[in-house]
């Protein structure tokens, strides 16, 4: 019975011991998955803002046009105004 007893004390602690080296290094393993969801995520998020910028760039350049139009055609109309008075 006494080897039972003193097998358990030396083995309790080796265990307790592999236990905790285990929950660090898997925690390590969680928090580098973690990492590189968090990377990823941002990554998404960066190319979003890139597409959505090239959206707004394309859209100011049609506005930019059509404001030129607009202009060209105010201009024509206010000579008209000037040759009727």
């Amino acid at each position: 019975m006494s080897e039972h007893v003193f097998l358990i004390t030396i083995g309790l602690p080796l265990v307790t011991v592999l236990l905790i080296f285990g929950m660090k290094y898997l925690a390590a393993i969680v928090q580098a998955r973690a990492r590189l969801a968090s990377d990823e995520a941002y990554r998404q998020l960066a190319a979003q803002a890139a597409s959505a910028q090239a959206e707004t760039s394309a859209a100011l350049g049609a506005i930019n046009a059509h404001m030129t139009e607009v202009k060209t055609r105010v201009a024509a109309v206010e000579k008209m105004l000037r040759d009727v008075e």
